[in-house]
């Protein structure tokens, strides 16, 4: 009884997690196809009104919605991964302990 509990438990739990993972994949589509547009919308507007391609190209307004929007999907980013996606998991201080340890032995 107690074991199906637990099953159950650790269903619901992995559930959530491919909810949160897909979430972020979709977040992640929308926000490239979104940015290519308004980029897009916006470069074509500046050639429009006589700016030439390469001005549009370093015109930080063409970017600053994927630079701000961007900063947002770090955060969901690090929100669904963590911290253990950028290596400091619970083991990393163990393992960083070893590799200085051998970097020792080596000298």
């Amino acid at each position: 009884m107690e074991q199906n509990f637990i099953n159950e438990q650790n269903y619901i739990r992995a559930k959530k997690r491919v909810k949160d993972i897909k979430g972020f994949y979709i977040h992640l589509i929308v926000y490239v196809l979104v940015n290519l547009f308004i980029s897009g919308i916006i470069i074509f507007g500046l050639t429009q009104s006589g700016d030439t391609f390469g001005e549009a190209l370093t015109n930080f307004g063409t970017y600053s919605t994927a630079f701000f929007w961007g900063i947002g999907m770090f955060f969901h980013w690090l929100g669904v991964f963590g911290f253990k996606s950028l290596g400091f998991g619970k083991d990393w201080e163990e393992r960083k302990i070893k590799e200085l340890m051998e970097k020792d032995d080596e000298q």
